[in-house]
């Protein structure tokens, strides 16, 4: 099974897609989406759009998995970013139907790590670990989007639990 993990933000959202296959994970691709601060928000919001489709037309995913928002703050930041998570949620189901699914940033520490607390330093050392990469994935948030997917993957017989209704 093919799944695109996706870490919402305006100005970067990460995306990982791995292969799922019998509890055996591998990175298929990860990056970034970027959109300048010279546009207007609503054409960040279009970059965003054309960004998730273009990743979901070129790796066919079975399933998405979405990072819900954690802010505490910056209101205004994560407003907009709450805005292009909500693109990403809309064109994630227009194309992919029911199968997109959403996890707390809790929810996707205790997956990755066993401990809902761990820091950034001990995610980033297990998406490596599980993926068997040779390093760190880079930058931070196609690293926090592989961690979204690898939490699909092992908690996915669970998957009812966290699909987005």
């Amino acid at each position: 099974m093919v799944i695109l993990g996706i870490d919402p933000g305006l100005a970067t959202m990460g995306y990982g897609v791995i292969e799922a296959e019998r509890g055996n994970f591998s990175v298929v691709d990860y990056g970034v989406v970027t959109t300048p601060k010279d546009l207007t928000l609503p054409q960040r919001l279009v970059r965003i759009e054309e960004g998730v489709r273009a990743l979901i037309e070129k790796f066919r995913p079975q399933n998405v998995a979405v990072e819900e928002l954690f802010f505490s703050k910056n209101i205004t930041n994560g407003i907009m970013v709450a805005e292009a998570r909500g693109v990403i949620l809309l064109t994630a189901n227009k194309l992919v139907g029911d199968e997109v699914f959403e996890y707390t940033p809790n929810q996707i520490k205790q997956a990755i790590t066993g401990y809902g607390g761990a820091d950034k330093m001990q995610m980033q050392l297990m998406v490596q670990a599980l993926l068997r990469l040779k390093k760190v994935p880079r930058p931070d948030d196609a690293a926090d989007a592989l961690a979204v997917a690898l939490c699909h993957g092992q908690t996915s017989r669970l998957a009812t639990e966290f699909r987005v209704r």
